[in-house]
């Protein structure tokens, strides 16, 4: 697959993953349950599996260049300690707080992993 149509398909996974969990965790902070139910439980995995493979996927058109930079790496590590976030806030939290406090950590991490890969910078938010 050529890279252009990965680098749109992955950004756009990207997009839909975030917003997916932004209004799932406000659902959660509000009280709802329907962001446990139906397809607002499937599809997210779904999705997280698109960006995933996209992701492969530009690596394997990169031929794996890309692994040797250092920002692609602070990707990497990001990467599960925001799976971990996502998961204690959406159901594995034991009281509202500690959701909501994972909530919060899991946004932080996905504006980190977000900005490192737009600005390819591990210490983007630091003025050069």
């Amino acid at each position: 697959m050529h890279y252009a149509v990965l680098l749109h398909l992955h950004v756009t996974a990207v997009v839909l993953s975030g917003g997916l969990f932004l209004i799932r965790g406000s659902a959660m902070l509000a009280g709802a349950d329907w962001h446990q139910r139906g397809l607002w439980r499937v599809v997210p995995h779904v999705v997280d599996s698109v960006l995933l493979a996209a992701a492969v996927g530009l690596l394997v058109v990169l031929h794996g260049q890309p692994l040797g930079q250092p920002w692609l790496y602070a990707k990497l590590i990001a990467l599960p300690a925001y799976v971990i976030a996502g998961s204690i806030a959406l159901k594995r939290g034991r009281s509202t707080g500690q959701r909501r406090t994972a909530f919060v950590a899991a946004l932080l991490i996905f504006t980190y992993i977000v900005g490192v890969a737009l600005s390819r910078s591990t210490t983007w938010w630091v003025s050069t």
